[in-house]
């Protein structure tokens, strides 16, 4: 009962035992409930007489044989796809995009190695998705002939493009014939080539190249240089160590108040009570300028020359931090280096 009137039940009724309740928040819906549920039942009725005709129209003979229910995989939930191009030799993605911007194709070429030419046009024609898909693969096979390569699996998301030149789909839009056709005498100039199709994910590079030729803007007479992409495993402040135009660094000043209670010659009162202010919070100890912290520790203070020994030599960096000097109203940047296994697990600075 409970399933037959999932969709009224503990609403408009209410199922016991034995019996069916219907109840109404008003008398005036009285009629329509009885209504709805006598429909739910007539539903269910009618299910049930198909299912009565059809065992009528079947019945169990001689020949009979049951219904197999095991499923060898039935803790099987989802089955997805997986593409292998794994395959040793050269690679070609590509891809076309086009949006509001623009029309715009790309394609790298992946060498055995794995090299990775790329190459991407932006298209300033009419050009539906299927034709910015037949560009960006002619452009990549163009780029591969002009390279020498023989053999190359070419990788595309367009599964229209793929199943054509595959010839298992014949190709109507009179737009895109010659494109095939274009294509297939590519085909011809390669001892070995093969096409594949794979999902979108698997073509982030190729894609990323056609959306950004689709929406950047730029004279036709202006130059763009090749786009480096670095690899950096550290902060952007890391390993940064501020050229001293002087030769002196940020802290001189403190250190010769501490040394020997001398101010800069052209310093203003303001700037000498800030250099009051930051030495109260530094000590010299055998020849080394030294701050401490919070937690008790201790920073010692380095020059840029010392910094780029211990660059030089291996040492970790892990922060930097900046310092108003009181020289020429400038900010300066500090160096705080930490020690892989400090020896007296102090950070220098």
């Amino acid at each position: 009962m409970t399933t037959i009137f999932h969709d009224i039940i503990h609403r408009e009724i209410e199922v016991y035992e034995d019996d069916v309740i219907v109840k109404s928040r008003k008398q005036s819906d009285h009629v329509r409930d009885l209504r709805k549920f006598f429909q739910s039942l007539r539903r269910t009725a009618m299910k049930s007489q198909a299912l009565t005709d059809h065992l009528a129209e079947n019945p169990v003979d001689e020949e009979y044989e049951p219904l197999k229910t095991y499923f060898p995989d039935e803790e099987v939930m989802h089955i997805d796809e997986s593409e292998q191009i794994e395959k040793p030799g050269w690679k070609l993605f590509f891809d076309g995009a086009a949006n509001m911007k623009g029309v715009g194709i790309g394609a790298v070429l992946i060498s055995e190695t794995g090299q990775h030419y790329p190459v991407t046009a932006q298209l300033r024609f009419y050009c539906t998705n299927n034709m910015d898909e037949y560009e960006a693969s002619i452009l990549g096979l163009k780029m591969a002939v002009d390279m020498g390569v023989q053999e190359v699996l070419v990788l595309g998301d367009s599964d229209l493009l793929v199943h054509q030149i595959q010839g298992d789909w014949e190709t109507r839009d009179l737009k895109l014939i010659p494109y095939r056709q274009c294509l297939h005498d590519l085909c011809q100039r390669f001892q070995s080539i093969e096409f594949r199709h794979i999902p979108r994910i698997h073509n982030k590079v190729a894609d990323a190249l056609a959306t950004l030729a689709s929406m950047l803007h730029h004279p036709d007479k202006a130059y763009v240089d090749p786009l480096h992409i670095q690899v950096r495993d550290q902060h952007a402040y890391c390993n940064v160590v501020e050229e001293e135009l002087d030769g002196k660094p940020w802290f001189h000043n403190i250190k010769e108040y501490i040394l020997m209670g001398v101010y800069p010659v052209q310093a203003t009162g303001d700037q000498n009570r800030t250099i009051r202010r930051l030495a109260s919070g530094f000590f010299f100890s055998g020849g080394v300028l030294y701050k401490r912290t919070p937690d008790l520790g201790l920073l010692r203070y380095i020059d840029a020359r010392q910094a780029t020994t211990i660059m030089t030599e291996g040492q970790k960096i892990s922060f930097v931090s900046e310092k108003p000097t009181v020289r020429k109203g400038k900010r300066q940047t500090c160096l705080i280096v930490n020690f892989q296994d400090p020896p007296g697990k102090w950070d220098l600075v």
